[in-house]
């Protein structure tokens, strides 16, 4: 189902844009595997930006995925990078966001931590968000708050979704 999503992506209207954020799969959590997704963004040679958290302030810094960077996992098991280049929020144009759940107007429920709530709102207006989820569309997400920020896209192994 990864390979099939990582296919969607493809057909996406992003492939102008150069810095694109991508979350490391947890495998635990069974997070969609962005590694096909990386290959493609790779393949383009376009720059693949990660995250590392910081779970006292709630905040991401981020960093270019080189050859050289190290990645492991953190105390909640996220990989993460020990090294690399610091990007900006401003930079990242394409950002992919994993997912619990989203409904059919892009309204997105995460692991209620609000990284990437507070991470996208740090990001240029005309940064794309999009989701990355194995199942479809909830019909309505109704625990939605002010500071939540909808997805322009969701893609999922048997349909993308436009907001």
């Amino acid at each position: 189902m990864s390979l099939q999503i990582a296919n969607s992506v493809l057909k996406l209207p992003i492939w102008e844009h150069s810095f694109f954020h991508i979350f490391l799969t947890i495998e635990s959590l069974n997070e969609v595997l962005t590694e096909p997704i990386m290959s493609i963004l790779s393949g383009k040679d376009k720059h693949i930006v990660v995250s590392k958290s910081d779970f006292e302030t709630r905040t991401m810094s981020h960093v270019l995925l080189q050859d050289n960077t190290i990645l492991k996992p953190n105390s909640w098991n996220i990989p993460e990078p020990e090294n690399g280049i610091s990007i900006s929020d401003k930079q990242i144009e394409v950002v992919f966001i994993p997912l619990v759940a989203f409904d059919e107007k892009g309204n997105r429920v995460g692991y209620g931590k609000g990284f990437y709530d507070g991470f996208l709102k740090k990001c240029s207006e005309d940064t794309i968000k999009i989701g990355l989820s194995f199942f479809g569309a909830e019909i309505f997400i109704d625990d939605i708050e002010p500071h939540d920020m909808p997805l322009d896209f969701c893609v999922t192994p048997n349909k993308t979704y436009t907001f």
